[in-house]
């Protein structure tokens, strides 16, 4: 029971650093941006090509997915992005969809339509026995890696001059501009932010799940429950909606492979209809 729970909750943990991005852009910047999972199929697919083209470490590919995302999620962002900010949630969702679409063509142009297969470093493979359970030692490493994460995010959020700036902005923009604060540029940077760390999330989904240029359309929904439950106005929310769907998702597939795949859609059906705001949303300010 011990080892599910295990990789329930790496599986959990990859899917906040995943999602955490489109919560950011959804519920901080309040546009709708269903591409998310592009920018994480970008940061996976250049971790696949410098390891199995170019013999590059799997560590290496890590950083680098998250700066290559980033970059892309900035420009796109000043190029595209930043001309839908005022328009109906209708045309985001149109827009991003589009861009998916792209993104996959694309892909499965130069990469072709086969799953890629990474063989991950011999100091990630291999399992480690914890109290009496066999546990995968590159799924402890993805708990750590978002562990780490999660903390860094919180205290940046929280106690940092520009984390004060963004939550200004945030409730109320126009209030944040008249002091001074230059809310288009907070914004782009917690755009190719969260773009970043969509792409760090590809990259170390690359050990835990298949990857093919579908990946965008077959995650979207996943992204869109963990914000759904955890809510999309702090960070510890849509973290403990990651682990609590990771966990329940791998347990019912096992216990109950009949059904296990529809658990975390039953969740997300009764935190919409008991809390439509979500599990942790904190209080809407004035």
């Amino acid at each position: 029971m011990l080892t599910i729970v295990f990789d329930g909750a790496a599986y959990g943990m990859l899917l906040f650093v995943l999602g955490i991005g489109l919560c950011v852009t959804l519920g901080l910047m309040n546009f709708i941006n269903l591409a998310h999972g592009a920018f994480a199929m970008a940061g996976g697919y250049l971790t696949i090509v410098m390891m199995n083209r170019y013999g590059i470490s799997f560590y290496w590919g890590l950083p680098a997915a998250f700066i290559f995302s980033g970059l892309l999620g900035a420009i796109l962002e000043r190029l595209l992005y930043v001309h839908l900010y005022d328009k109906s949630h209708l045309d985001q969702v149109l827009f991003s969809i589009g861009l998916v679409f792209m993104a996959t063509a694309v892909v499965d142009y130069f990469m072709g339509a086969n799953q890629q297969i990474v063989n991950l470093p011999s100091s990630l493979d291999g399992r480690v026995n914890f109290l009496g359970a066999s546990i995968g030692i590159y799924r402890l490493f993805v708990i750590a890696i978002c562990g780490l994460l999660t903390v860094i995010l919180q205290l940046i959020l929280t106690k940092t001059r520009f984390g004060s700036r963004l939550r200004a902005a945030v409730d109320d923009g126009r209030v944040a501009r008249g002091m001074g604060i230059d809310v288009t540029a907070i914004f782009a940077l917690t755009f190719a932010v969260g773009s970043g760390l969509a792409g760090l999330g590809g990259a170390l989904a690359t050990g835990i799940v298949s990857f093919d240029p579908t990946f965008p359309l077959k995650y979207m929904i996943y992204f869109l429950i963990v914000i759904s439950v955890g809510g999309t106005t702090t960070i510890t929310g849509p973290f403990f909606a990651s682990l609590l769907l990771g966990v329940a998702d791998v347990v019912g597939k096992y216990y109950v492979p009949a059904i296990g795949g529809f658990i975390i859609y039953t969740i997300m059906v009764a935190v919409l209809i008991l809390r439509p705001q979500g599990l942790f949303t904190r209080a809407a300010t004035r």
